[in-house]
């Protein structure tokens, strides 16, 4: 399958007086996974829809390789599509759901059953030609909208949430599943998800949505390590807020000095403007209990209660309270023993300070 590139320009969806896609612009490269991620009623749906014509924007361009494909309906514009509900029919076999699209291009029968043959070899159906939806798994019905999804051999494969019909265990079987037939058929892909995990783990890039607008894009990694405000930090993954005093901020050279529970901490900052206040955000994972006899003069580290423990197989999340009573989270991976942690007891939390990321305090805005 011959892979393009997608760009949106300056697109806007308006339901009402609501834009539910607010002047948005992004790039997608050929051959690429590309994820739309955030919560139920950022957008990502709407600009999935827009992108493959069922709605219509009201500003703005889509482009396929330069090409603007505004005004072509959803079917000549070479776009795969699988929904969240799957959408396959209940009436005909595994054989005939994905054959449905080529009948309907009027592909002779002799190419439709190599073609079908081999997006069943694909998606790993081989032997359940014959079977009804009702006869197949959750995970045999989803890839089954694949399948036919792809046999069409779309230019663009777009995908509305496919896997939340589906438990937890098969969530992660069917993404590797996606992510390896994506890479092998080199097709461009925009995949949209609210589950930060599925995100992560499948996608070349992503662009995080909130209110209509892109928030940050970027690769995972740089998506959970260098978040760039508290919305993003905060939906990907878990992360722990604290408010802390500025001792001094050098906006050329992009560094801050911070004070951390009586510890001044030198740490880089993207922050644009002089402030007497930021967000100091800690990953629960970077965070680690010590004792008082092995805390490191190079780590910041501080005295917190502990709140609640929850033991979660693999690791351990523990809930502390800091002594000015912000509660926060650590997590712990391999524990020997929990025993050690009872709630009101308490602990030495330490970190190091290359695991904070500063925000500006909007609260102290707000109030000026």
């Amino acid at each position: 399958m011959a892979s393009i590139g997608v760009k949106v320009d300056n697109v806007s969806k308006y339901f009402g007086n609501l834009a539910a896609v607010d002047n948005l612009s992004l790039e997608i490269k050929p051959g690429e996974l590309f994820t739309l991620l955030g919560p139920s009623g950022c957008g990502k749906t709407t600009l999935l829809r827009t992108i493959a014509g069922f709605y219509y924007q009201d500003n703005g361009q889509i482009l396929f390789d330069e090409k603007q494909i505004d005004l072509l309906p959803p079917h000549k514009r070479n776009t795969g599509m699988v929904f969240q509900s799957y959408a396959i029919f209940p009436f005909l076999s595994v054989y005939d759901n994905i054959a449905y699209g080529l009948k309907a291009h009027g592909v002779s029968k002799a190419e439709q059953k190599e073609r079908v043959m081999e997006a069943i070899s694909l998606v790993r159906l081989t032997g359940l030609e014959k079977r009804r939806p009702n006869q197949l798994s959750g995970g045999q019905q989803q890839r089954v909208a694949v399948a036919r999804a792809i046999v069409i051999e779309p230019q663009v494969l777009l995908m509305d949430e496919p896997l939340s019909n589906l438990d937890a265990k098969l969530r992660v079987e069917m993404r590797v599943d996606i992510r390896r037939l994506q890479k092998k058929l080199g097709i461009t892909m925009i995949y949209v998800t609210h589950d930060q995990e599925e995100a992560l783990a499948i996608s070349d890039r992503i662009a995080v949505m909130s209110t209509g607008r892109i928030a940050q894009m970027g690769s995972p990694w740089e998506i959970y390590h260098n978040p760039t405000d508290p919305h993003v930090a905060n939906f990907i993954g878990v992360s722990n807020f604290f408010v802390c005093p500025v001792k001094s901020i050098d906006l050329d050279k992009q560094k801050i000095e911070i004070d951390f529970y009586g510890k001044v901490l030198t740490t880089s900052s993207l922050l644009k403007a002089e402030t007497k206040k930021v967000i100091a955000s800690v990953r629960p994972e970077a965070m680690s209990i010590v004792k008082q006899e092995n805390t490191s003069s190079e780590k910041i580290n501080f005295i917190a209660k502990v709140v609640d423990i929850t033991y979660l197989g693999s690791g351990l999340r523990v809930t502390a309270s800091s002594l000015d009573g912000v509660d926060f989270q650590i997590q712990i991976s391999h524990p020997k023993q929990i025993d050690n942690f009872v709630s009101g007891s308490e602990i030495i939390v330490e970190f190091s300070p290359d695991d904070i990321t500063v925000f500006p305090d909007e609260s102290e805005s707000n109030e000026n």
